[in-house]
């Protein structure tokens, strides 16, 4: 993964930073599972999600919903 990199503005102040695509995505990532988890009802149905062993392959899915 690359680095962060800091701007500045002319007095030396960091005004902003870039960061790697990777970072950024694992980034929003986490802020939106933060957000889901936020709520009772959404955090239950996660963990419960979490747990369960049965499931569809992504392909079928698709396959069954035409997409």
């Amino acid at each position: 993964m690359g680095q962060v990199q800091y701007i500045s503005d002319e007095n030396n102040n960091v005004t902003g930073v870039i960061v790697p695509i990777d970072l950024w995505h694992e980034l929003q990532a986490e802020k939106e599972t933060a957000y889901l988890l936020e709520g009772e009802a959404m955090r239950e149905r996660l963990l419960q999600a979490r747990k369960r062993q049965t499931g569809m392959p992504f392909e079928e899915v698709c396959e069954k919903l035409g997409v």
